[in-house]
């Protein structure tokens, strides 16, 4: 197992936003939370790389374990667990002064490296992975937000994998792109996760179905179920969970 959940909650000051939540998330798998909003996927997967700290009022109880030990552990430095655990946001958000090609290479500046050929390697190397190598080779000096909306999610996910992480988390990466641009993208989840660990929230239950090997409901705070995707999504266990698939409510 790549991440093992036992016990965790969250608050925002009282407001008690994720309920004794106990799951495993396997290696090299796709992991979807699904859910209406406001049922805690969001604030879960930011607590899975300990943003949720840094919102003032915030607090946490219970264990997330990686490679065995509690990331929230006070000897575990949370800038550390950041990089092993990259995120991607719902709206695509490359940095609006770089290049194409500073984009990519941001984190690896922060973390030190200076070589220009190693550079050079990571940003070939991170924008075939996402498919944008092709199209971008010729303007890397460029700004990056001459992209389009669906190129500049596709560098946002190379400027995650640029720093080599072990687990890649994604706030509904698609919900602000077009219905090709969404294609790529989770083509480029499939191509990924033989890589990563992938744990995505998605509103959108077709495409929960399509990319991920699991899936995790979520309502009001509380896990109601988790399952390989296939059992999820045509036998349910639990009735809310056939509910909400099904558009009773949502």
């Amino acid at each position: 197992m790549s991440l093992q959940v036992n016990d965790f909650n969250a608050w925002y000051d009282d407001f008690h936003a994720i309920k004794h939540i106990n799951m495993n998330v396997p290696k090299h798998k796709v992991t979807a939370f699904i859910g209406p909003s406001g049922c805690g996927k969001s604030t879960f997967l930011r607590c899975i790389n300990r943003m949720h700290e840094v919102i003032p009022g915030t607090k946490i109880s219970g264990e997330i374990n990686f490679e065995g030990s509690n990331i929230y552990n006070r000897n575990i430095d949370p800038v550390e667990i950041r990089q092993r655990f990259g995120m991607v946001f719902q709206k695509p958000n490359p940095f609006p002064t770089m290049s194409i090609y500073d984009n990519v290479v941001a984190g690896l500046k922060l973390k030190g490296v200076r070589k220009k050929k190693r550079l050079d390697e990571v940003v070939e190397t991170s924008l075939k992975a996402v498919g944008l190598w092709e199209e971008v080779k010729d303007r890397l000096t460029k700004n990056s937000m001459g992209l389009s909306g669906g190129q500049q999610q596709r560098l946002c996910i190379a400027r995650t994998i640029a720093i080599n992480p072990e687990v890649v988390l994604m706030d509904e990466p698609t919900s602000a792109l077009d219905p090709i641009s969404t294609a790529k993208i989770e083509e480029l989840i499939t191509e990924l996760k033989k890589q990563y660990t992938i744990v995505i929230v998605t509103h959108n239950m077709q495409q929960a179905s399509r990319i991920s090997d699991q899936t995790a409901f979520f309502l009001l705070g509380d896990l109601i179920e988790i399952n390989d995707t296939e059992k999820i999504f045509s036998q349910p266990e639990h009735q809310r969970t056939e509910d909400y698939i099904s558009g009773r409510f949502g």
